[in-house]
């Protein structure tokens, strides 16, 4: 798999998102990196809330519980994590998205999630 190149939503070098137990990442490396074969678009660096959980959740896509078989300790408010651009997309329109470090969400996420979204939640802007 062949990364794409690291430049952010505004158009500079990537940043980390910033959690690293666990790690973050299509690629488990600590950035909203991305390729091809990242069909769920891991690209959206957000910074967990309570109730952005509770809404993944309900959604089919728990991010809270730990899942030891996987090395996977669960999220928890104020944990940064990469995730699918389409997903954060969802949580905007319903009125439960967390916010985003925009130097740390890659542009590939533009694809899904207009840059006026994403601003709306930026934590960096």
């Amino acid at each position: 798999m062949e990364k794409d190149a690291s430049v952010n939503a505004i158009g500079g070098p990537l940043a980390a998102c910033s959690s690293q137990d666990p790690v973050t990442g299509f690629f488990r490396d600590g950035h909203c990196n991305t390729c091809a074969e990242d069909r769920g678009s891991h690209t959206v660096c957000a910074v967990m809330t309570a109730e952005f959980l509770a809404f993944s959740k309900y959604v089919g896509n728990d991010l809270s519980t730990p899942r030891p078989e996987f090395g996977f300790a669960g999220l928890a408010a104020g944990d940064a994590w990469c995730l699918c651009a389409a997903r954060f997309l969802q949580a905007h329109d319903e009125g439960c998205a967390p916010r985003v470090h925009l130097a740390a969400t890659h542009i590939r996420a533009l694809d899904i999630v207009p840059l006026d979204v994403l601003n709306a939640h930026a934590d960096d802007a």
